[in-house]
């Protein structure tokens, strides 16, 4: 929106802007077009202003998009057209695969560009549906925080540093998302885990890691990993928009 809108970082903000674009969402979910997930109907999801819409072809993509334009025309609103992308997944058999390359999609007056990856709320997707080159990212991440945390607290007490390195270096966000992975890349981010343990604590390459997460009180790489995929499996099951969704078949709700 050019003038108007909700305050950025508002707690209210998210649940104001899905109930502005609340007929938009329920529009494109009845439209009878989509993808059909576990025998689930879903052609879009949102939270807040990021809307992601699903098809499983160029002609029903671009009949969610013209279906969108119309209501964000009425309710005088605009998609960025530097963040309003497309992502195409080839079919993991090749025999089904239609075509390698397809003619551009359009939003209003411009033309949606393709990508092989994107960013969506923290995690990274890629086309081909490989989480290797996430993982890599939260190892870079890792080492990143811990560095920071050496320079700036190195002198402080041991309890101190646990509360510090549970904050910003325990938090294997998105990881219960992994799913097609290279094992190598994950016990880099392990040994990354150990690692980081060592350094920012003062303990020695050769001490035992068993003994420093014993003394230490901070949970193995296995059971963070293990407690993270609970926690969003027990999570999803429990949404109140989960049930919303299996009656309505509506999604509240970022945008291709």
């Amino acid at each position: 929106m050019a003038s108007n809108g909700t305050r950025q970082g508002g707690i209210i903000s998210p649940f104001l802007f899905c109930r502005y674009i609340r007929d938009l969402l329920h529009d494109i979910a009845q439209a009878g077009i989509g993808c059909n997930i576990g025998g689930v109907f879903i052609n879009i999801l949102a939270y807040a202003d990021d809307i992601v819409l699903l098809a499983p072809s160029w002609r029903t993509m671009q009949v969610l998009l013209v279906i969108l334009e119309t209501h964000t025309i009425k309710i005088d609103m605009k998609c960025n057209e530097n963040k309003t992308v497309c992502m195409v997944f080839q079919p993991k058999r090749r025999s089904q695969n239609v075509s390698m390359s397809f003619p551009p999609l359009t939003l209003g007056n411009f033309c949606v560009k393709y990508v092989v990856t994107f960013k969506y709320l923290g995690h990274i997707i890629f086309s081909d549906r490989k989480d290797n080159d996430d993982i890599q990212r939260k190892v870079r991440n890792m080492l990143m925080r811990t560095n920071l945390l050496i320079r700036r607290f190195s002198k402080c007490s041991y309890a101190v540093k646990l509360v510090l390195f549970r904050a910003y270096c325990i938090c294997l966000y998105d990881a219960c998302l992994w799913s097609n992975y290279n094992t190598g890349c994950l016990t880099k981010l392990k040994l990354c885990y150990h690692k980081c343990i060592k350094m920012f604590f003062g303990f020695k390459r050769c001490d035992s890691v068993s003994q420093i997460l014993f003394s230490l009180g901070l949970p193995s790489f296995d059971t963070l990993l293990h407690n993270s995929r609970v926690i969003f499996t027990h999570a999803w099951c429990k949404c109140p928009n989960m049930l919303v969704f299996h009656m309505q078949q509506v999604v509240p709700c970022k945008c291709f």
